[in-house]
């Protein structure tokens, strides 16, 4: 179980987000918790305020003893805080919910096995080498917008690494980051973990695009990402972002094997591992981007820690031997 916010009785707290792993045995307990029509009810009618036990089993049309059970279980979980505090007919249960959000991990074929040695490194999506973008295009900060939107000179603004999502319709961002690999191995695995999405007008739930990765200037293959996201909000997106906006994409895991290059347990083609030649500079180049005679050139928004749902900027791992 991995909290990302601050718990309710922290006055300073503003939407408390809970994280559940589905393959945690404690955290399964709590989503087991969750499923039942009652409960998911009385979180919802304690998103309003405080009640108390009586109020939620008027409010519902259930016995006050069935809610008090289904209280009970909430409260073990950690989903709900209970005070009890005098009334005119004696001691009243006060209920309070803990967390505004709760968002369910569950695990992906991308994952880093640990059998041998992981060198991992993670970079801002700001802090690219190159760009050669095409509008719609722009960037922003967790405070603003950097330079002038839909101008790609705006990628060369000296506060460009600052960035915390990136959009543009078509061309490319390039990545070089240092290659700290120990001298005379060989790398096994690569997986590489960002969160992206297409690129509308404001939002669009249907609009196809076609993400195009490469490493070392090695094509690993198209993922068609399926739409350009804002029917929720992004959970963290800064007050100021509009809702009519882009609010978040989708985590995508890409894993390079000595069988060859998959997106999320996809296949998308044979390049392996030893394609890549990564002990053959002291850096590794990273290019994400859309190509101009793509089937689908729906543009791209990436997001760093700060935007969209998932709190991690880009992620390179790789195991070697």
């Amino acid at each position: 179980m991995e909290l990302k916010t601050k718990r309710l009785t922290d006055p300073t707290h503003v939407s408390p987000t809970l994280v559940l792993k589905s393959d945690d045995r404690r955290d399964l307990n709590t989503i087991k918790a969750l499923a039942s029509e009652p409960r998911v009810r009385i979180l919802s009618e304690l998103a309003e305020g405080l009640h108390s036990v009586g109020d939620l089993s008027r409010s519902l049309g259930l016995p006050l003893s069935t809610v008090s059970q289904h209280v009970k279980k909430l409260e073990s979980c950690g989903l709900v805080h209970i005070e009890e505090k005098p009334g005119e007919r004696g001691l009243q249960r006060i209920c309070q919910r803990v967390y505004d959000r709760i968002v369910i991990d569950m695990p992906t074929h991308s994952e880093p096995s640990h059998e041998h040695p992981i060198w991992e490194f993670s970079w801002p999506v700001g802090a690219y080498s190159d760009a050669s973008v095409t509008p719609t295009c722009g960037l922003t900060s967790e405070i603003g917008l950097i330079g002038l939107t839909d101008d790609p000179s705006s990628f060369y603004e000296p506060n460009h690494p600052s960035a915390q999502l990136i959009w543009f319709k078509s061309g490319y961002l390039e990545y070089r980051i240092p290659n700290r690999l120990p001298h005379s191995v060989r790398p096994r695995n690569l997986w590489l973990t960002m969160e992206i999405c297409s690129e509308a007008p404001m939002y669009h739930p249907d609009w196809p695009s076609d993400i195009t990765l490469w490493i070392n200037d090695v094509e690993l293959g198209s993922w068609t990402s399926p739409a350009d996201f804002g029917d929720q909000r992004g959970l963290l997106n800064p007050s100021w972002w509009e809702d009519r906006n882009t609010q978040h994409g989708l985590l995508k895991g890409w894993r390079v094997t000595e069988r060859g290059s998959f997106i999320d347990g996809i296949r998308l083609s044979d390049v392996t591992c030893d394609d890549l030649q990564l002990m053959k500079n002291r850096f590794i180049s990273v290019r994400i981007g859309v190509k101009d005679d793509a089937r689908h050139v729906g543009g791209i928004n990436l997001f760093g820690q700060k935007f969209g749902n998932y709190e991690q900027d880009i992620v390179l791992r790789v195991e070697y031997i």
